[in-house]
């Protein structure tokens, strides 16, 4: 996840992990995933360089100890090679680790996931689920734009209603041949 400050964590916890294990539960009621939840920041002012050294850390850096915090699972990688002095960690923060990753094996997992990122040849600052993340969430929200733009001249909107709260506009239908692919990358 990203884009979560720290007093966020107990609401992704206690909120957001509840409704995406309800949706499991609605597409299969014996469905029970295991889940690991680690949230990305980038928006902090930690900065890692090498003593005497005008250079940046060398990629695939990963810092768990001394400046991270005494009793929660969280760490610092700064898995891109930046130019100098402008390299800056990503923070990672386990929340929750229903599956058992060794930190090891955690850190390898995310700085592998930094490698596989469509749109480079190399490894970058966070992992490629979030910028993907980023890119669909941006193309719902030109969806959103459009379709708000066709529906200024009509006075219906065909939208569902959430339970007596606003009316939620159904998305628009994907063409067969890219609704299948990461279309939006």
């Amino acid at each position: 996840m990203d884009g979560v400050s720290e007093s966020q964590f107990s609401q992704v916890l206690n909120n957001e992990l509840d409704e995406i294990m309800a949706a499991y539960k609605f597409l299969d009621e014996n469905w029970n995933p295991k889940f690991t939840v680690i949230v990305a920041q980038k928006n902090h002012h930690t900065k890692f360089f090498i003593q005497n050294d005008p250079n940046n850390v060398p990629p695939s850096t990963v810092i768990d100890n001394k400046v991270c915090h005494p009793r929660n699972y969280d760490f610092y990688m700064c898995s891109h090679n930046g130019a100098i002095g402008t390299t800056r960690p990503t923070h990672y923060h386990v929340l929750l680790d229903q599956i058992g990753f060794t930190p090891d094996d955690l850190q390898e997992l995310v700085h592998s996931l930094s490698y596989v990122y469509q749109r480079s040849t190399t490894a970058i600052s966070v992992v490629a689920p979030i910028c993907y993340a980023h890119l669909a969430a941006t193309q719902v929200g030109q969806f959103m734009k459009f379709d708000d733009y066709q529906s200024d001249t009509s006075s219906s909107q065909g939208g569902h209603s959430s339970g007596g709260g606003a009316p939620v506009p159904e998305l628009p239908r994907l063409h067969e041949k890219v609704r299948s692919s990461m279309f939006f990358c």
